[in-house]
């Protein structure tokens, strides 16, 4: 088993990553509106380069940090495997999250940057209604239940495909298009572009968003119930040239 990489290296890659993702998203979007009128194309190529961009994150940086990106995502991690004592605890719980911010309101500005926008400008996009946060409720929940579903069943090989494909999706099966990120709904403020929410918004997102991850782990315990010893559903997308390492299930979520 190789040794984990040092948490200052984990939480850097966390930012990192989360800072590419919310560049595609927001960057897809606005070359998106630039390009066609069509609210349907727009959303489509939007969703198109958010795939791509997100199976590649997870499969390139995965084998570092687990590739979380998500703070729900980290919580249920860290969740999961608080009572065995393995895999995330409070320190990198501490570390991960504010990257994770961090790194998503990062993204946002550069995206904003490459297209000549102004470099922070807070959303006017309003997503303020009951059926957009059922809509994050639905979306957060189905990608927890997916990520940690795949880490039991000894699947987190196919994360990259999997959770990439599973947001291209809700992309278009939610009304809110599956934001299902705190850290991305925070970023995605900072930007009064396609793929914006307003800052009076993002509250309700956040708290759609925890409340579908904590359904996500009970659709887990339901699914699959409580794994039979720990660490056997833990396999990360291994890095180049070694077979998958055994991990817990926290190192192995991967998520948007």
């Amino acid at each position: 088993m190789s040794a984990p990489a040092p948490l200052l290296r984990r939480a850097v890659v966390e930012g990192l990553g989360t800072a590419a993702l919310v560049a595609v998203v927001v960057g897809s979007g606005i070359q998106a509106t630039e390009l066609t009128h069509d609210v349907g194309t727009q959303l489509l190529a939007n969703s198109l380069a958010t795939v791509f961009g997100l199976g590649v994150l997870i499969a390139f940086l995965g084998p570092v940090s687990g590739a979380h990106f998500n703070p729900a995502v980290t919580l249920a991690a860290w969740f999961t495997g608080r009572r065995a004592g393995e895999g995330l605890d409070l320190r990198d719980v501490a570390a991960y999250l504010p990257a994770q911010v961090v790194g998503a309101i990062g993204g946002a500005v550069l995206a904003d940057a490459m297209f000549g926008k102004p470099l922070v400008a807070s959303s006017t996009h309003e997503r303020w209604a009951g059926h957009l946060w059922l809509a994050e409720v639905v979306a957060t929940a189905g990608l927890v239940w997916l990520v940690f579903g795949l880490a039991r069943a000894g699947r987190a090989q196919l994360a990259p495909l999997l959770v990439a494909s599973y947001i291209g999706a809700a992309y278009w099966f939610t009304s809110s298009t599956s934001f299902a990120n705190p850290a991305v709904t925070i970023g995605r403020a900072f930007t009064d572009t396609f793929a914006g929410i307003a800052p009076t918004s993002v509250l309700p997102f956040l708290a759609a968003q925890l409340l579908g991850a904590a359904a996500g782990l009970g659709l887990v315990a339901v699914c699959f119930g409580r794994p039979a010893t720990a660490g056997e559903d833990a396999v990360v997308v291994p890095p180049a040239g070694q077979q998958p390492t055994t991990r817990s299930t926290e190192e192995s979520a991967l998520a948007r």
